[in-house]
């Protein structure tokens, strides 16, 4: 039965009281925000650099970047893993963040829609005295908004569910552990998942934010729809 018989919110006191969803769901706020505001910032200017810019060994550059997306994320754990000790990060919310700043199929991805960005409207604004960072923000990205708004969703969504990462970085700092480490536990509290309603719950919970920040971005998609009907 879709709708039960006695409903209750009996699972979400439960839940909340098991796994510390307030702390959690911040922590992988924290994470995922700082980590989409990265992405956006270095993806849209690598991209802007790469799209517009022409200097020696550009296009082995942007091939060795290419190249680095064939790598499996395994091969890249311990590795990174060393050097987010190196840097004294372990443990800690920042050490989940930083090396995830940079990516480079986002930066693959905003280098696509910049090229189609028109190339007059640069020079004008360059022989108009505009900087670089100036035409960035005022011309590049109001003409890139659906992809920034979808690179921003699809970034965000994948880091509040990141699991691996997270749980090899916290060891032994369970208060800064995210919702999706905090819920898995759910599994062992109930041998399997047995009490699916507390898993359910904490399931609910978890996709609360995500779906938020989809809803604030679909006017962006939709506008992008409709411009491109009109054109048509």
């Amino acid at each position: 039965m879709w709708i039960p018989h006695t409903p209750s919110l009996d699972a979400y006191e439960k839940v909340s009281g098991l796994v510390n969803v307030g702390r959690s769901m911040w922590n992988s706020l924290v994470i995922a925000s700082i980590i989409t505001v990265g992405i956006l910032v270095t993806s849209m200017m690598a991209g802007y650099a790469f799209a517009k810019y022409h200097y020696p060994a550009r296009s082995l550059l942007f091939s060795v970047l290419i190249a680095t997306m064939y790598l499996p994320p395994i091969v890249k754990l311990i590795p990174l893993y060393r050097l987010v000790g190196s840097m004294g990060l372990n443990a800690s919310l920042a050490g989940i963040i930083v090396p995830n700043l940079a990516n480079a199929f986002d930066i693959f991805l905003m280098r696509q829609f910049t090229s189609g960005v028109p190339n007059e409207l640069i020079v004008a604004a360059r022989m108009d005295g505009a900087s670089e960072l100036l035409i960035l923000n005022k011309i590049v990205a109001p003409s890139l908004a659906p992809a920034i708004a979808a690179l921003a969703l699809f970034a965000f969504v994948y880091h509040w569910n990141s699991y691996l990462w997270p749980l090899t970085v916290l060891q032994g700092s369970a208060d800064a552990y995210p919702t999706v480490i905090r819920l898995s536990r759910l599994f062992s509290y109930n041998r399997g998942a047995l009490n699916t309603a507390l898993v359910m719950a904490g399931a609910t919970l978890a996709v609360l934010p995500p779906l938020i920040l989809f809803g604030l971005l679909q006017r962006f998609f939709v506008d992008s729809s409709s411009a491109r009907r009109s054109r048509g």
